[in-house]
């Protein structure tokens, strides 16, 4: 599972061939969760509110490059590192 950013102990991943919608992982000690890209929300898992903040504010700006990567982990391709939140 390739890791494609990491902040503040948060890391963020995305399975190659994984499975509609379009989505990431995301974990944080023992929280883990999957985000759906479009919508920004949760579809399965459970992250503490300050986590969850974090984590929507910095899909909200890298939505794109998350897009992209859904594509290119659908073909096999090596995935873009996106930048950490700052």
């Amino acid at each position: 599972m390739p890791e494609i950013s990491r902040f503040l102990g948060i890391i963020i991943t995305m399975y190659y061939n994984d499975h509609p919608p379009p989505h990431f992982h995301v974990r944080y000690n023992q929280q883990k969760a999957i985000i759906d890209i479009k919508d920004l929300a949760i579809l399965r898992g459970q992250l503490s509110p300050r986590i969850l903040g974090l984590v929507i504010e910095w899909a909200a700006i890298h939505q794109q490059e998350l897009l992209e990567n859904w594509q290119l982990a659908k073909l096999n391709q090596p995935l873009e590192l996106i930048s950490p939140l700052e």
